[in-house]
């Protein structure tokens, strides 16, 4: 691993790992969990998995897509440091004013790749990229921060998804 990467790694886990009895969102308990909140939303932590996260996406990239709520800030990073637009995808479909899946803007046939943050079994990612799928978008990768190392992998690719962690929990510097 790239030394600056070994040291965002470390800035990662002081920031963000946690011990303690957890639910996560696939419905697994955990005694470790990765807070998600507390790295994106320190600046210099977001800016550099801005510019890591953005260095994995394929060339050929349009659009950047990002699940609520979590991969937000992420994709606005990545988005910024790429240039690249971003649709932000959501959970449910507002049931007012536009009713869409999708905010922002997204053609048919263009191709996207999906920002994520932290995955465990993968399904969320799974859902969003289905979402642009839906919404005509070509969806090349999903990129995430952290992979729990826990089903996400083959979940993914079961699903027909090219996947890239800038790290997997294996790389990660834990007591």
């Amino acid at each position: 691993m790239r030394p600056e990467l070994e040291a965002l790694a470390r800035e990662l886990v002081s920031a963000s790992y946690l011990k303690g009895d957890f639910v996560l969102r696939s419905g697994k308990r955990s005694n470790v969990y990765f807070d998600k909140y507390l790295f994106e939303t320190r600046p210099a932590i977001l800016r550099q998995l801005g510019t890591y996260l953005a260095e994995l996406l394929p060339p050929e990239t349009e659009v950047i897509a990002a699940p609520e709520l979590g991969a937000i800030l992420l994709g606005g990073a990545v988005s910024l440091e790429t240039g690249k637009p971003l649709v932000l995808v959501r959970k449910e479909a507002k049931e007012y004013g536009t009713s869409k899946a999708l905010e922002g803007r997204l053609e048919a046939g263009q191709k996207v790749t999906v920002v994520e943050d932290v995955l465990t079994t993968g399904g969320e990612a799974i859902k969003a990229a289905e979402k642009v799928r839906a919404a005509g978008g070509e969806v090349l990768m999903l990129v995430a921060v952290l992979d729990r190392e826990e089903g996400a992998a083959d979940n993914l690719r079961a699903a027909g998804l090219d996947y890239q962690p800038l790290f997997r929990k294996s790389d990660l510097p834990l007591d």
